[in-house]
């Protein structure tokens, strides 16, 4: 009996230390957090003081806990996960992905935040007459309309020989001059005019005559040909320009921060990467038309849309490739079931409802 009774009670104790080791070692404790300035979840003030959503949510977490919090400020995220693996920090904090490679080195906190990946891409406001004005001088000199005008004038030169030759025999012919030089010209314009609009005057010899119906029917298949493959190329060319979705992202020229899940993701959808080391890089290389959109996290994008980057950018399309943001800890660190406990409780009180809506508004 007393065997029995001292094996539950060592099983109790075992029990009690398996469940309560976090509360019994970092209570009272000052944690050390990694943290990247990265608005809204994390900013700096001139001061050195931070600021933001995931410092305020940990600030109300850590004192639930009665703990004491030292924040470590780092470049970026393989820094704050590499403070974790060292030991010079206790927590990451700020919008780590949660993802199957990094689950296998860390232990992640539940979700502080379900997002996603997002496009911010370069706003128009020039105004209605400007446009019309750009479109219209951009048609006039483009390549095609060049190309067509040159086709229309190695065309138009059979016709123009055939009408002056005969015109220039005929006694009421409509080329005044029997000499190649100008008569040749008039012919020329004869026939340029047939094929754009209709013909200022018609020709006196029968043979020439012919020649002119035959032209002028030529006139309408080359205006029609012309006209719909003018039309298809510029409705091309301006459906290429505008990004409204990931799915108009290959062959495009996107900007993210390197070594995160967006240029992975990036890397295999086919555009064209250009890496920076920080998002407001990635931004202004948008707005220097050096870039033709920028992905990354959503909550960054919709962020920088509505506060730096207003009346600039503006972001384009839904959410996509849903992501978990979470806190990161070592494997096995003691911090994880206090802080997921506590961060179910602020969910169920309304605390993390009126942080989320502080730095991201209503959703």
């Amino acid at each position: 009996m007393h065997k029995k009774l001292l094996a539950k009670l060592l099983a109790a104790v075992f029990l009690l230390l398996s469940v309560f080791p976090a509360a019994a070692m970092a209570q009272g404790q000052t944690l050390k957090v990694a943290v990247r300035v990265l608005p809204p979840f994390v900013e700096q003030q001139a001061d050195g003081h931070f600021t933001g959503f995931t410092i305020d949510l940990w600030d109300a977490i850590a004192q639930r806990e009665h703990w004491q919090t030292q924040y470590v400020a780092v470049p970026d995220v393989k820094a704050q996960l590499d403070a974790i693996s060292s030991g010079k920090a206790d927590v990451g904090a700020g919008a780590i992905s949660i993802t199957a490679e990094r689950d296998l080195q860390y232990d992640f906190s539940q979700p502080m935040l379900n997002a996603g990946l997002q496009i911010l891409v370069r706003s128009e406001h020039a105004p209605p007459e400007a446009t019309a004005f750009t479109s219209l001088m951009h048609l006039l000199f483009s390549p095609a309309v060049l190309v067509w005008l040159g086709i229309a004038a190695a065309l138009t030169v059979i016709p123009a020989h055939i009408v002056w030759f005969l015109e220039r025999r005929h006694p009421e012919g409509m080329i005044a001059s029997k000499s190649y030089f100008p008569g040749i010209f008039q012919a020329f314009f004869w026939g340029l005019g047939t094929l754009a609009t209709q013909a200022d005057s018609m020709p006196r010899h029968w043979a020439s005559r012919i020649v002119a119906v035959l032209w002028m029917f030529t006139s309408v298949v080359f205006v029609a040909f012309y006209t719909a493959t003018l039309t298809a190329s510029l409705t091309v060319q301006q459906i290429k320009s505008q990004i409204n979705g990931p799915d108009d992202l290959p062959g495009k020229v996107v900007a993210t921060v390197a070594g995160t899940t967006s240029a992975d993701y990036l890397a295999g959808a086919g555009a064209h990467v250009k890496p920076f080391a920080h998002i407001e890089d990635a931004v202004k290389a948008l707005n220097d038309k050096s870039v033709d959109a920028v992905v990354y996290d959503a909550p960054v994008l919709q962020y920088i849309a509505t506060h730096d980057g207003a009346d600039k950018d503006s972001v384009a399309g839904p959410v996509f490739r849903s992501e978990d943001y979470g806190f990161a800890f070592h494997n096995g660190s003691p911090l994880r079931k206090p802080v997921d406990a506590t961060l179910l409780t602020l969910r169920e009180d309304g605390t993390y409802d009126k942080l989320s809506q502080r730095w991201f508004g209503k959703q």
